[in-house]
């Protein structure tokens, strides 16, 4: 979230950064910024789609052309979803549909695979299944934890999720009717791989 604000992306207005907790870092960076926050407790409903709902609620008070999700750990419902089809985005790490869920870092170690990476995708009510924008890759170096890879997964996380952002801003994305995004004027694979600088022979 922190990545998109600093981005300052042309024609793009943050209206409000919303969590369901209270103590998230995010809210008090977007009050510094002078961006509107919002907290919907999901302790506070007893039953998923009523919290869904209230976000819901709380989300559509904006009118927003376009939901990010940055690090929202919970499951949305399927209403929820349907009813933001087409503008709700989500960055996920791994390079999908590789790894989906949680703990990719380590499953991805244990897997053994040269590349790992962050994949933006639409968000559709199948989880981490939706239309995939932009991924970049990163190499799985001999030496490295789960906690190294996270942390250059994380670098690139934040080169991405702001493109994606412009993208849609710009009104570049499209999704085709067998479920795959076209960026127009951009190259045919919206992929990034970074690699670190070979040894000098």
């Amino acid at each position: 979230m922190e990545a998109i604000v600093r981005a300052s992306i042309p024609g793009a207005r943050i209206a409000a950064v919303i969590s369901n907790r209270a103590d998230a870092a995010g809210l008090a960076f977007a009050a510094r910024q002078g961006i509107e926050t919002v907290v919907v407790a999901h302790a506070g409903y007893s039953e998923r789609n009523q919290f869904d709902a209230a976000l819901r609620d709380a989300i559509d008070a904006y009118a927003p052309d376009l939901v990010v999700l940055a690090g929202f750990m919970r499951v949305l419902g399927e209403d929820f979803v349907r009813h933001y089809a087409g503008r709700l985005l989500n960055i996920h790490p791994s390079l999908l549909p590789a790894f989906p869920g949680l703990h990719t870092h380590r499953r991805a170690i244990a897997a053994g695979v040269k590349l790992h990476g962050a994949s933006v995708h639409f968000v559709t009510t199948e989880l981490d299944g939706g239309p995939i924008v932009i991924q970049v890759a990163v190499p799985v170096l001999p030496d490295d934890d789960e906690d190294r890879l996270a942390s250059r997964v994380l670098a690139e996380e934040h080169r991405i999720y702001p493109q994606a952002v412009r993208w849609f801003v710009e009104g570049r994305l499209s999704i085709t009717e067998d479920g795959r995004v076209e960026v127009a004027d951009a190259c045919p694979a919206a992929f990034a791989l970074h690699l670190p600088p070979l040894d000098a022979e």
